[in-house]
């Protein structure tokens, strides 16, 4: 049986985040990927797996090369999960600025 992996868990890894970020503006073969890291090439070809399982990435074939390309849908979903995340801490962050503030004049 074959779980399907968590996009969570996916983004969790600075390598595979760091992928994601070079794919986010153009498609890429998997060699054009791992020529950006210091890792074995099948090594690479796993984070690519695990993006791909979990539809962070989508694969096109294009002749006998396969590119790489972010899924705009999939990370629209994780970044509408994030946000009401962003905009609590931003609130608290806002109060506490305003606190300081407040604090720095009445001293």
């Amino acid at each position: 049986m074959n779980l399907r992996r968590d996009v969570f868990q996916a983004i969790a890894d600075p390598t595979r985040r760091a992928i994601l970020l070079l794919v986010a503006s153009q498609a890429m073969t998997a060699g054009a990927i791992a020529a950006n890291f210091d890792t074995a090439r099948p090594t690479v070809s796993k984070h690519l797996h695990i993006l791909t399982e979990c539809e962070l990435l989508k694969q096109e074939q294009t002749g006998r090369e396969i590119y790489y390309h972010i899924n705009a849908q999939k990370m629209k979903e994780v970044a509408d999960f994030i946000e009401p995340f962003r905009q609590m801490w931003d609130d608290r962050f806002n109060k506490l600025e305003a606190i300081m503030k407040n604090y720095q004049s009445n001293k």
